[in-house]
């Protein structure tokens, strides 16, 4: 069944961030400027960490929508959280080309399964949360976009795709208020005074707003 609506307008833009998540990287790896053993801008996590994560999440991603497929609901990575964490150490560190030629197939893969998914039933994510699978593709859209800046490589919350800034600031504004008390139902008002881009970094708890306290979202 063929994607219509919102959701191919997201895969579109999930194939979109795919290309700009490669154009980078190839630049960097050109320029011999893409250490695996570099730091990003999540603590703990080294460039070849995030690299693998975007791997595996694409990979995961496939995994629930081939199983949507056949009339199951399977889990997003075998053995859980525990085992994902130890795939991504154990992939951090090899060689970057391998890591950008991961990045690049398992990307590939899963958009070919978005191109023939038929778009129905669900996943069971790492948390054990059941998904629908027509909301993965922009959850890989977040994930690529967000950590396009967490790599630290010279992309910033100014440099991300403007449909998807409009998009994530509307849904994360909306979970937001949801988690707040009865009756608050804007942003704390320096939240709204802010650029879209620097009222995502502090949704998505990557940046500060001086006397109000984190988004706490993620």
């Amino acid at each position: 069944m063929a994607a219509h609506g919102d959701l191919a307008r997201t895969i579109e833009l999930g194939r979109s961030s795919h290309r700009r998540l490669d154009d980078v990287l190839g630049t960097r790896l050109a320029a011999g400027e893409l250490d695996p053993a570099a730091t990003t801008r999540l603590d703990g996590w080294t460039v070849g960490h995030l690299l693998t994560h975007l791997a595996r999440n694409a990979d995961s991603h496939r995994r629930l929508i081939e199983g949507a497929d056949r009339g199951d609901v399977v889990d997003q990575y075998g053995g859980g959280l525990d085992a994902r964490d130890t795939e991504i150490g154990h992939g951090a560190v090899r060689p970057v080309t391998d890591l950008v030629d991961d990045v690049r197939e398992s990307s590939g893969l899963l958009e070919a399964v978005w191109a023939t998914t038929r778009w129905l039933g669900e996943g069971r994510r790492a948390r054990s949360e059941t998904i629908e699978i027509t909301r993965l593709p922009f959850l890989r859209v977040r994930e690529v976009q967000l950590h396009l800046v967490d790599l630290d490589v010279g992309v910033g919350f100014v440099d991300l795709d403007p449909l998807y800034v409009r998009l994530e600031v509307e849904r994360l504004s909306m979970l937001w208020c949801a988690r707040q008390p009865m009756g608050l139902a804007t942003l704390p008002s320096p939240a709204l005074a802010l650029a879209p881009v620097d009222r995502l970094a502090w949704l998505t708890g990557r940046a500060d707003i001086a006397g109000v306290p984190a988004a706490g979202i993620f």
